[in-house]
């Protein structure tokens, strides 16, 4: 049994109020944050919440509008307020938020306009006052219904943060005999999946308010993850990620489940209801409806191509009805399914040959990289292949143009799993033990200077 800790969560809503059951469950101190006195005073007597039927909400777990109550003195904070209160609640809290201080977070969205996930949005609304240096996020997203959370039917989440040793803490609290946790250091693309996937979502919704079977929402499932897992490589994310629990996995159970909020909206648009009127009739937040703004501004940023998250952006804004969409999406220009030269498909089945073997390696490289010549990249390609995952530490010189350049063209190779800038050898030490970097390639030159750095605790080989 792990030790109790004490735990805070900022939102009654569904997801909240199954978690804290869990927690508690686990043997944790849970006490629940909601701004609405009334819900409060509800859940507080009746011990039940009105969208989760045959739950039965344990004495122990506390309620309370006292944000400085549930925020002091507390070992893990949990964020689950829906996406667009993450930045305004995470305000009325940082008054009590200590630094150093753990908080995860389970709201799915990007904001528009800054175009940050949630941990990113909480992370900048807390450094306003300079006080939060320290703090730890963690984004835990996967395919997880509250409503079979809470109960006690068998679930799979995953734990992301960068520090592996936060991502097992948080995977530790929620673990137990009907909640399995993975780890996961891509924070970006486990939160971009899990904003994501509630438009095609969406569009598999609308694809069953059409009439259409099961053809047609596979089809859209599969091409819609193709569409999220483009954009995720064109901002640096691991291509694993969108393959595992919080990618394909969630996609899978929020554009199936009668318990998907985003899925029910999709069929209500489908069968001809106006876009507010069918949020309406869902009755709780559709976070596909508030995450298409900020995908059509990445995918511009990006130049991704969404034709799928394009279509769904159309029919909420009335721009195209549902009928249009769905020919539109099957009468685009034709194109293959898989678009990669032959030395692509030859390295990536390379390194397919060690995992089958059990091998797997971590490499860190780091340098400058003001030029990627061939033979640059080809130096990448032969560092990589001495693993099976690469992390580029990339020399930040202040010259934050360049410097983005530089980042930007190295996220754009395939055989780069990973940008880290580091401005001093403590960033890279730092880097090198939350990736648990196995093994560093060198050039001839660094070997001497990677050698006698001791805090690096990796494998030091030259090419």
């Amino acid at each position: 049994m792990n030790e109790a800790k004490k735990i805070g969560i900022l939102g009654a809503g569904t997801w909240g109020v199954a978690l804290a059951r869990l927690l508690e469950r686990n043997g944790h101190a849970v006490t629940v944050w909601s701004k609405f006195q009334a819900e409060v005073d509800s859940l507080n007597q009746n011990r039940v919440h009105p969208n989760l039927p045959g739950l039965v909400i344990a004495d122990d777990i506390a309620f309370t509008t006292d944000m400085e109550n549930v925020c002091r003195d507390k070992d893990i904070l949990l964020f689950a307020v829906p996406s667009v209160f993450v930045r305004s609640t995470t305000a009325l809290a940082a008054p009590f938020i200590p630094d150093g201080q753990v908080i995860v977070d389970v709201a799915k969205g990007i904001e528009p306009d800054s175009l940050m996930t949630m941990t990113e949005v909480i992370m900048d609304a807390l450094g306003q006052d300079d006080r939060h240096e320290h703090v730890k996020l963690v984004a835990l997203s996967g395919p997880t219904h509250a409503e079979e959370v809470a109960l006690d039917m068998p679930t799979s989440i995953v734990s992301a943060c960068e520090d592996m040793e936060v991502a097992e803490l948080v995977q530790d609290v929620f673990m137990d005999s009907c909640m399995r946790t993975y780890t996961n250091g891509d924070v970006l693309g486990v939160e971009l999946c899990g904003a994501l996937k509630n438009i095609v979502a969406l569009a598999a919704g609308i694809s069953t308010g059409l009439g259409f079977g099961d053809n047609a929402k596979a089809a859209l499932i599969t091409r819609g993850m193709a569409e999220i897992t483009r954009l995720g490589l064109a901002m640096g994310c691991s291509e694993q990620t969108f393959f595992g629990l919080a990618g394909i996995g969630d996609l899978i159970v929020t554009a199936t489940s009668p318990h998907s909020r985003n899925n029910r909206c999709g069929m209500l648009l489908g069968q001809g209801m106006k876009p507010e009127d069918a949020i309406r009739e869902v009755g709780m937040v559709v976070e596909g409806v508030n995450a298409l703004p900020a995908a059509m501004q990445l995918a511009e940023r990006h130049g991704v191509d969404m034709p799928i998250v394009s279509g769904v952006n159309a029919v909420v804004q009335g721009v195209m009805s549902p009928k249009e969409m769905a020919l539109a999406l099957m009468t685009r220009d034709k194109t293959s399914e898989v678009n990669q030269n032959e030395m692509n498909v030859r390295f990536e089945s390379a390194l397919m040959r060690r995992r089958m073997h059990g091998e797997t390696r971590r490499v860190l490289v780091g340098g400058t990289f003001p030029m990627l010549t061939h033979e640059e990249i080809m130096w990448l390609k032969n560092a990589k292949a001495q693993g099976t995952w690469l992390a580029v530490a990339l020399v930040d010189d202040g010259d934050a143009e360049k410097f983005a350049g530089r980042k930007a063209s190295l996220r754009a190779l395939r055989c780069v799993d990973r940008v880290i800038p580091v401005r001093d050898w403590d960033d890279l030490t730092d880097a090198v033990r939350n990736l648990r970097i196995d093994l560093i390639v060198a050039r001839p030159h660094q070997a001497e200077q990677f050698a006698e750095q001791p805090g690096l605790h990796a494998e030091v080989v030259t090419l």
